[in-house]
């Protein structure tokens, strides 16, 4: 295990894991909160910054400029490519994609095989690449296999059903389904925020 980090507290790290990949000379230590897990499998670069009880599951990807917030979690197989912004209570399930350039904010749930994309004409001639990622509002819930365009911003509180291809803004309150995504109006059953069993202790301590 390659190991170069700051904690805050006690973490756990697997065997075969790397914590602080360098990619540069200069960079600097991951740094994480207290209750850190860290599985096997998993890669994080330098210069990547979690708050507390971060965890990942395992073959994760987290690429430098990375910085999360409290109580986040990636699961199994995720890749983020780097200069991303996670809020607190953030769940990403397994085998989901966040490239570069992405805000993603508080309560927010990435269900398994979520795809976020940055970029309108992959590898056409231009005369500057401008990377454009999604903004995830606080609330969201994204169900399986769900694609958001780039630049594209998911309002708050709004849920995108599995399988949606959001292809244009979802105000927020809005339930998004089909391919491209039709917006309809929240209903009362998914306006509930987000909140793992887990979470609970922590928002009432």
């Amino acid at each position: 295990m390659e190991h170069l980090a700051v904690t805050a507290g006690p973490c756990e790290f697997d065997p075969q894991c790397v914590v602080g990949r360098k990619y540069r000379p200069d960079c600097e230590p991951v740094k994480l909160g207290t209750g850190a897990r860290i599985r096997a499998g998993t890669v994080i670069y330098a210069d990547v910054q979690a708050g507390n009880y971060f965890q990942t599951g395992h073959n994760v990807v987290i690429r430098e400029h990375t910085i999360c917030g409290n109580h986040v979690s990636v699961g199994t197989n995720c890749i983020i490519e780097g200069n991303v912004v996670i809020g607190d209570f953030v769940k990403l399930i397994a085998n989901c994609y966040i490239p570069t350039h992405v805000t993603i904010g508080n309560r927010v749930f990435l269900g398994p095989s979520v795809t976020l994309t940055n970029d309108r004409y992959p590898l056409k001639m231009r005369d500057e690449y401008r990377p454009d990622g999604p903004i995830i509002e606080d609330y969201v819930t994204l169900g399986a296999g769900v694609i958001v365009c780039p630049g594209v911003r998911i309002g708050h509180h709004s849920f995108v059903a599995a399988g949606a291809v959001v292809t244009k803004d979802v105000p927020p309150y809005t339930l998004a389904i089909g391919v491209p995504a039709e917006l309809r109006p929240l209903t009362n059953q998914l306006n509930e925020p987000n909140m793992a069993l887990s979470w609970r202790r922590f928002l009432h301590a």
